[in-house]
């Protein structure tokens, strides 16, 4: 099943280039959930309302693709988590760069980098478009492939990781190149980009065995193949779990493969994976005080 939010906090199912509103699931759903829960209430309930969403979606007629709004598929993340430097190419493009501070060289995550965190702040849609802040200094696309977390779980073993998966989903780890910490430079908001919507787990056959490619303005610039990771989904589930408690909901930016590079207001960033579907979005300028 393919689940998107859409234009004002929507819920939807595409099913081919539609989507059907079970909005009116969403809602009971949130009604039924305690103000303070720790994560998404939809993705927590998404087992035992599954059956019912289907069905409401068959009753509805289907809104063409062209005329909604699409925004983050996950509405209430408790961490928006991200592992750096997990391609080897990538690895080795960055130690090479003369035009970025040393401190964003990091090693592989063999010796204990795989993991940080980005503001939920940061966490926008197709639809809202990329807000460029600091346009005088380098900012860089990143795309990866993003883990959406089903149900909560603790010192999560790498065999036991994928039982705790709702499903996938695509992201830009967008990044301001300077001094300050990498939490800091990739939290700007508009910074995590998540679309076009999830993917539920099922459907993905073998997410270790995946392609995800980004065109900027219609160029090929990055494609990662989820085999070469370093650190796979298992072990960075197993990482990341071994010092805090996922949460329905929680997202989890996967790496970046080599083929990062520069964008500028008015770039348009496409992505896709065959699996999950596609996405394009606008780049443009933050306008202060806006």
């Amino acid at each position: 099943m393919k689940l998107c939010r859409f234009d004002e906090d929507r819920l939807g199912v595409v099913i081919g280039d539609a989507v059907h509103d079970v909005t009116e699931a969403q809602a009971q759903i949130r009604a039924a959930a305690r103000y303070d829960m720790k994560g998404d209430p939809v993705i927590a309930a998404l087992p035992a309302w599954r059956k019912r969403i289907e069905d409401m979606a068959a009753k509805v007629p289907g809104i063409p693709l062209a005329r909604v709004k699409l925004i983050s598929p996950v509405a209430r993340p408790s961490k928006t988590l991200a592992a750096p430097t997990n391609y080897g190419r990538h690895i080795e493009e960055m130690r090479a760069r003369k035009d970025i501070p040393g401190a964003a060289k990091l090693p592989s995550p063999k010796i204990g980098t795989a993991g940080f965190l980005k503001s939920n702040s940061a966490v926008v849609g197709p639809s809202e478009g990329i807000p460029l802040r600091f346009l005088d200094r380098l900012n860089e696309h990143e795309v990866e492939l993003v883990v959406i977390i089903g149900k909560q779980g603790s010192d999560i073993p790498r065999d036991k990781a994928k039982d705790y998966i709702a499903g996938y989903t695509l992201g830009l780890d967008m990044t301001v190149r300077g001094p300050e910490d990498r939490s800091f430079r990739k939290s700007i908001d508009g910074y995590a980009v998540l679309g076009p919507w999830m993917v539920t787990a099922e459907e993905v056959p073998d997410p270790d065995d995946m392609t995800v490619t980004l065109h900027l303005n219609d160029e090929l610039k990055q494609t990662a193949e989820t085999k070469d990771l370093i650190y796979d989904i298992g072990r960075l589930i197993e990482f990341a779990s071994s010092f805090y408690t996922l949460y329905p909901g929680d997202v989890y930016y996967t790496g970046t493969p080599h083929g990062v590079s520069p964008v500028k207001p008015g770039d348009v960033i496409k992505v896709s994976s065959a699996p999950i579907g596609a996405f394009a979005i606008k780049v443009r300028a933050h306008q202060i005080g806006g």
